[in-house]
């Protein structure tokens, strides 16, 4: 993965107006590389087969949830 010059300039802005802190080009892109891989892992999609499996835990869990709550 690699950042554009903009892109750093654009997390940098962006770090300033949310956490009210300037950062310099490299801090800029060490977090920005850490973001996009921490997005890439927590967006991966899901096969088919994936899918399938988490809406059976669902549909298998539900119940004992639902007893929970009334309980």
């Amino acid at each position: 993965m690699v950042l554009s010059d903009e892109d750093i300039e654009k997390f940098q802005a962006l770090y300033k107006n949310e956490l009210g802190m300037e950062i310099s080009r490299e801090d800029a892109y060490e977090k920005g590389i850490k973001l996009l891989r921490l997005m890439s892992i927590a967006y991966k999609p899901m096969t088919e087969k994936e899918y399938e499996i988490i809406q059976k835990h669902r549909k298998d869990t539900l119940p004992l949830l639902i007893n929970k709550i009334t309980i």
